[in-house]
């Protein structure tokens, strides 16, 4: 992503310029122990280094999250990383929150290659430019005490409804906001465009608010690695793929640089695919937040300073984040405290001939999200539910005689749309026609509903346990459409589970990861991975 800093080139927002001394991209005007003439002395006597200290520590976590391909939370230096860092109307209207707000910020890494020369594309793997996909997806929550920081990654092929656009895979969001607005627009606009419909999707997907979004680019990541003095990374085996170029020994080992980026951005060659790559990018941010917190770079102002210029050059953030406030939040966060999972998800599917992740339903999702974002200090009382029990309240159920069923074939098994017609007819449901589906390949059993129908698919889901219930538009209101898939076992029988990350199988030592099987990881854990 090609970032011209000028406001009448890029449209972004620059704030006034800094005093010589505190421009992170300005050579230092002398070192002087007294000061006298440059000013550095008087800002960094032991309360403001102390300050300093701090700024960088939480800041750099942020840095190091959102580097990847992102991730990110604590911000750099205060003031200086506020007048630096690169601004885009991600959330147009959105307003600064009250300083130790609770807050849900979106992390974007893109796979710009519009900065690299011919050299680097070479030298990193990355093949032609496809700069509009958007292959690293988190939502992080930080809580009002600053406490810690949950992590959630999103699989890059989550099939999900994209506002305006109907079904497809989560990072193309991106690329059709920003091939919504004209070619002959500025460039800055269309990119603005591509991040708001990613915000709108997920804010859809997750039922939470976005407050903040940040965004880097492979270049940016390569930068941020390259300064900390590489990442110490563990892994179960040795790898050698050469369609990323990552060839690593097994056990741990420090990367940075082109190693960093093939290391995160390899999934052929792995048991679990763009899972494993998902530790894998959540695994090198935990070891770059706590490469940052650590005496090495704390206690190296020169370190801090090529941080902070590498950051203002590789980071675009929206419009109203305020890193001070943010970097004050996380001053004491521990990376014990900072965990990492995936979304909630039903493994891999195919449509249409392309791979997908099949996320679970809008109710699992939005429960999920709500209890991540739920105050930790909160008890909630008998009287009043807690946001995940408000979020998940399920409808109620009705007899199976006031259920309409169409049942469509889409199994490829022929004959399948009778028989379960009679079965259904059996348990006491309506039949109201048979068919078949627009195609015999799918995989999963569908119950579709019509907006107000939900008891109507909740009392069918329960004749055909595992079956996905989801509300279609064009769904005839008070019927429901069964879509039978090579899943299904027949009425009163649990379809046949699909295959999810967390029962593929891996080997005995990729087990010993948290984050193989599904479950959240800290920033502290320094256990292998694939």
């Amino acid at each position: 992503m090609s970032r011209d800093k000028s406001p009448a080139k890029s449209g972004t927002s620059v704030s006034p310029s800094l005093p010589p001394w505190l421009d992170p991209r300005s050579e230092p005007a002398g070192r002087s122990r007294a000061g006298k003439g440059t000013g550095r002395a008087d800002w960094f006597t032991p309360r403001w280094r102390k300050v300093a200290v701090v700024l960088t520590r939480s800041a750099c976590a942020l840095l190091a999250a959102v580097l990847l391909a992102t991730g990110g939370w604590g911000w750099y230096l205060g003031r200086v990383a506020q007048a630096t860092v690169n601004r885009t109307d991600a959330i147009p209207g959105n307003a600064n929150l009250p300083p130790g707000s609770a807050m849900n910020l979106l992390l974007v890494g893109s796979d710009s290659r519009s900065d690299l020369t011919e050299e680097q594309r070479s030298a990193f793997s990355t093949g032609d430019d496809s700069g509009l996909n958007t292959d690293t997806i988190m939502l992080a929550h930080v809580p009002a005490d600053g406490s810690g920081a949950s992590f959630v990654s999103f699989p890059r092929d989550s099939y999900v409804e994209i506002p305006g656009h109907g079904t497809d895979k989560l990072n193309a969001a991106y690329a059709y906001g920003y091939s919504s607005v004209s070619s002959s627009r500025p460039e800055s606009e269309r990119r603005t465009a591509g991040s708001q419909l990613l915000v709108r999707t997920i804010t859809q997907l997750s039922g939470l608010q976005i407050d903040h979004y940040a965004e880097v680019d492979l270049l940016g990541f390569f930068n941020l690695s390259t300064v900390v003095g590489g990442v110490e990374v563990n892994l179960c085996k040795a790898v050698n793929d050469k369609n990323s170029g990552a060839a690593f020994e097994a056990g741990p080992q420090t990367i940075s640089g082109v190693d960093a980026l093939r290391f995160v951005r390899q999934r052929h060659g792995l048991p679990r695919g763009d899972f494993d790559r998902i530790v894998r990018q959540q695994t090198f941010i935990a070891g770059m937040i706590r490469k940052i917190v650590s005496e090495n770079v704390l206690l190296d102002l020169g370190k801090q300073r090529q941080l902070v210029q590498a950051a203002a050059d590789a980071l675009t953030v929206d419009q109203s984040l305020d890193l001070f406030n943010l970097a004050q939040q996380m001053q004491s966060v521990a990376p014990g405290n900072i965990k990492f999972q995936t979304v909630p998800n039903l493994g891999t599917d195919r449509v249409d001939n392309k791979s997908i992740v099949r996320l679970k339903d809008a109710d699992t999702l939005h429960a999920f999200f709500a209890d991540l974002s739920a105050d930790p200090s909160a008890t909630p009382s008998a009287a009043t539910p807690s946001a995940a029990a408000t979020t998940t309240a399920a409808p109620s159920t009705v007899a199976p005689s006031a259920v309409k069923v169409a049942v469509l074939n889409g199994s490829g098994t022929a004959g399948l749309a009778a028989t379960t017609k009679a079965a259904l007819a059996a348990a006491g449901y309506v039949v109201t026609s048979t068919g078949n589906a627009d195609s015999t390949d799918y995989a999963r059993t569908e119950i579709r509903y019509a907006t107000g129908d939900e008891a109507l698919a909740k009392t069918l889901v329960g004749a055909i346990p595992g079956a996905k219930a989801k509300k279609v538009d064009g769904v005839p209101s008070g019927t429901v459409q069964l879509v039978l898939g090579s899943d299904f076992n027949g009425v009163g029988q649990a379809v046949t589970a699909a295959t999810t990350a967390s029962s593929v199988a891996v080997s005995p030592a990729a087990q010993t990861s948290p984050a193989a099987d599904g479950g959240a990881r800290s920033a502290a854990d320094t256990s292998c991975i694939n």
